[in-house]
């Protein structure tokens, strides 16, 4: 079903978004299908509105982008690959969770 994909908590160290790729088994980031802002800090009840329709059962994650290396400033800028609003890494790893579409 098309729609959105809401998380109850998002936290940001600074301001971006929140990105939702489909993926699979593999776990690995696909194209991107939707997005939110975040503000810094924590974010209650993040809606992204989904782009295209998604199955039930069908794998999404969530991850969390930043806003560095685009060229403006609260537009979502990134495609897969590109370094404009990339993810946001801790530690090396990515901030994401992986949900199933009802």
């Amino acid at each position: 079903s098309t729609g959105t994909v809401t998380a109850k908590m998002a936290h940001a160290d600074e301001n971006g978004w929140m990105v939702v790729h489909r993926t699979d088994e593999s776990m690995k980031p696909g194209p991107v299908i939707g997005y939110a802002p975040l503000k810094m800090g924590q974010n209650e009840n993040v809606n992204a509105i989904l782009m295209e329709p998604v199955e039930s059962g069908d794998m999404l994650m969530l991850m969390v982008h930043g806003e560095k290396g685009g060229m403006k400033t609260g537009v979502f800028e990134y495609s897969l690959g590109a370094k404009e609003d990339g993810p946001v890494k801790v530690d090396g790893k990515l901030v994401m969770d992986i949900v199933r579409a009802k």
